[in-house]
């Protein structure tokens, strides 16, 4: 099972996220039970986390912050993330990190 998927309907890519806050870094962690794990340098209260994370994700993507969003998980570690129209980079770079992970 892969940890993405692209909905052409709606132009949205969408990543399954396993995050890990309080960690030294904010890093990818390779790929755990079909999520793609994040390490998160901030913990997890008042959503500094997710805020870290959406942050993260927008940088290595190369989008804009409000094109990143938190389908599903505001609360919990397993997170569904959606990117709204990302683009051939994105793509690209999605592609990337699913040959290393």
């Amino acid at each position: 099972m892969s940890w993405h998927r692209f909905d052409t309907d709606r132009n949205v890519l969408c990543i399954s996220v396993r995050v890990q806050p309080n960690a030294r870094a904010t890093e990818f962690a390779g790929t755990l039970q079909g999520s793609l794990k994040v390490r998160v340098a901030a913990p997890a209260m008042e959503g500094r986390a997710n805020t870290l994370l959406i942050e993260f994700l927008r940088k290595k993507l190369d989008v804009p912050a409000s094109r990143v969003s938190i389908a599903r998980g505001l609360r919990g570690r397993s997170k569904s993330i959606e990117v709204f129209a990302p683009g051939e980079t994105a793509m690209r770079l999605i592609q990337d990190w699913d040959k290393r992970t």
